[in-house]
């Protein structure tokens, strides 16, 4: 197997695996991960990236929504340089999309302007494994992390690799943060299908009783549309999650291609990114978005960040601490205005349907959507 491994390897770069001592070990190649090999070797740092799957993107785990880079200018206007930390492709983009709906038990609609692009995830994913490479990072696949402890990273194989920083981009699931981390989070499981189909171009969040403690949505692709939906179990009167998917997935006419879940976490951020030599980024660092579900744009920030710290510690000594004061600069106001907007629409997503349908009127409009965009709600703090 070690043979296996190190054939597979060298094929990228002729050197023995067991006899590097790298600058950092990533665990987990997706968003947040590439992202952070991309600036550390863009920065000088040896890296290694370390994920279980065969092809980084597969299988699909998202509703593979994100906003525009003019949109998340809006969004996160404390983040800098955002056209050159996002360069999406256009084999990337399955469609784009101007329009989000809210919508209610009742059918109830609040329409908003929201620019957006619906992602194919696997091609997306791979491209920015590309640009790591290109700057410089090694990956190492179908490769299962089995423990952690000091400065070595333990395979399920037996075979042993060694690290000056550790980073943690594994998910909720995170070998490192489940470890290192006594922090719990909430998180919400997830459903979706990829239906084809002859779906309208507006992306639409469904609430109340549809999703209890979560929401549930339909994104539009080319052909087609993600639809899934996330649920608080405790809040679901018995239903499981596979119930509940199966009830909104025949609200759509088309065939079914593909099925998936999941767990996204919906705490926020949690309190410490890093523990000596250990780095959380990403989903294991809690990076979601609460109030909106946002993922993979706020775990891309918070790569870049990171893998820009690792490049400085490891040349100039900078303190990993560096990270976490950074992420703060630049998207603590956004998470901290998304948690309280979790808090609030926990209150009110969790209540009787005739509320909620009540709830969505022209006077809360605005009011709702500074919630979702992760604004102060009321546009005073």
């Amino acid at each position: 197997m070690i043979l296996m491994i190190q054939q597979k390897y060298i094929l990228e770069r002729p050197l023995r695996l067991m006899d590097d001592i790298w600058d950092a070990i990533i665990i987990g190649g997706g968003p947040a991960g590439s992202t952070v090999a991309r600036y550390a070797a863009k920065g000088g740092a040896k890296i290694l990236v370390i994920d279980r799957r065969k092809e980084i993107g597969n299988p699909l785990q998202c509703g593979e929504l994100v906003p525009t880079n003019e949109e998340l200018r809006r969004l996160c206007p404390d983040v800098p340089n955002i056209n050159e930390l996002f360069q999406t492709p256009k084999e990337a983009i399955s469609r784009r999309t101007n329009e989000m709906n809210l919508v209610t038990p009742s059918g109830k609609r609040l329409v908003y302007p929201f620019k957006g692009q619906i992602l194919y995830r696997p091609i997306h994913d791979q491209k920015l494994v590309e640009v790591a490479k290109k700057n410089g990072a090694q990956y190492l696949t179908e490769s299962r992390v089995n423990d952690i402890s000091e400065n070595t990273v333990f395979l399920k194989n037996g075979d042993k690799l060694n690290a000056k920083i550790i980073v943690g981009c594994g998910g909720p699931h995170d070998p490192l943060r489940k470890k290192f981390w006594t922090e719990n989070s909430l998180n919400i499981a997830v459903n979706f299908v990829i239906m084809e189909g002859d779906f309208e171009n507006i992306v639409e969040l469904y609430f109340g009783s549809t999703a209890p403690g979560g929401y549930a949505w339909m994104i539009p692709k080319k052909g087609g549309a993600n639809i899934g939906i996330g649920i608080q179990t405790r809040f679901s009167k018995g239903k499981s999650l596979n119930t509940m998917a199966q009830d909104f997935f025949q609200r759509f006419k088309g065939k079914i291609t593909y099925k998936g879940g999941g767990v996204l976490p919906m705490s926020g951020s949690i309190r410490n990114f890093t523990k000596g030599n250990y780095m959380l980024v990403g989903d294991s660092a809690g990076m979601v978005l609460p109030s909106n579900g946002a993922g993979i744009t706020t775990a891309m920030i918070g790569g870049r960040i990171a893998g820009q710290v690792i490049a400085e510690h490891i040349e100039s000594k900078v303190a990993l601490s560096e990270y976490q004061k950074r992420w703060n600069l630049q998207m603590g106001k956004v998470m901290k205005y998304s948690k309280r907007g979790m808090a609030w629409g926990g209150m009110m997503f969790r209540s009787p349907d005739s509320l909620i349908n009540a709830s969505f009127n022209r006077l809360t409009k605005p009011i709702i959507w500074r919630a979702i965009t992760c604004k102060p709600m009321f546009g005073l703090f």
